[in-house]
């Protein structure tokens, strides 16, 4: 996992040095949190691939100004929000709700002995729990839980205050132990 320092050399070796070499460094650390991110709004893994590439592809681009944008990491999480709303947007998909989407809380991760423990049901309780939720506090839960960015990151992108956050984030804890206090 790359630190803040590793993330801004990289920024500042595309931008003064056109180094394609930081860009993929860059694109390999953010893909699949991205991809992730994406899906909750296009639905589709083949239209969050191309809108995470647009994103990268628009970075390359305007790699001259990366060096005036203050937090990257919620600069690329807004843009890609915005790009998969606007992919999502033109192919009129009018019909499709972000509560069909599934999320997988334990996708790309290590297992430990302790983890082997939960069986496979518990898991798909969790994860129902978690897609019960409403729109605001899933999103919320999975930036925070999922991608551990800060509560203020997770804010910035999703362009509300850090209080709305913690409303949201308490919401979805207090939403998830009932349903598991039910089923588990």
């Amino acid at each position: 996992m790359k630190n803040a320092e590793e993330i801004t050399h990289c920024i500042q070796r595309i931008a003064l040095n056109d180094s394609q070499v930081a860009l993929k460094e860059l694109y390999t650390y953010y893909f699949y949190d991205l991809l992730r991110y994406s899906m909750l709004y296009t639905s589709n893994p083949r239209d969050a691939e191309e809108v995470v590439s647009d994103t990268f592809f628009m970075v390359w681009n305007n790699r001259k100004q990366l060096l005036d944008i203050k937090n990257f990491n919620s600069y690329i999480y807004t843009v890609v929000r915005n790009k998969s709303i606007s992919q999502f947007r033109a192919l009129h998909i009018e019909n499709q709700s972000i509560d069909n989407i599934a999320i997988d809380i334990f996708a790309h991760t290590n297992i430990t002995p302790e983890d082997e423990l939960i069986s496979q049901e518990e898991i798909s309780e969790i994860n129902l729990a978690i897609n019960s939720l409403p729109n605001k506090c899933k999103i919320a839960f999975k930036l925070v839980k999922e991608n551990h960015l800060k509560y203020k990151e997770a804010a910035e992108i999703l362009n509300i205050s850090v209080k709305t956050l913690e409303a949201h984030l308490t919401t979805a804890m207090k939403k998830i132990r009932e349903k598991l206090q039910d089923s588990i």
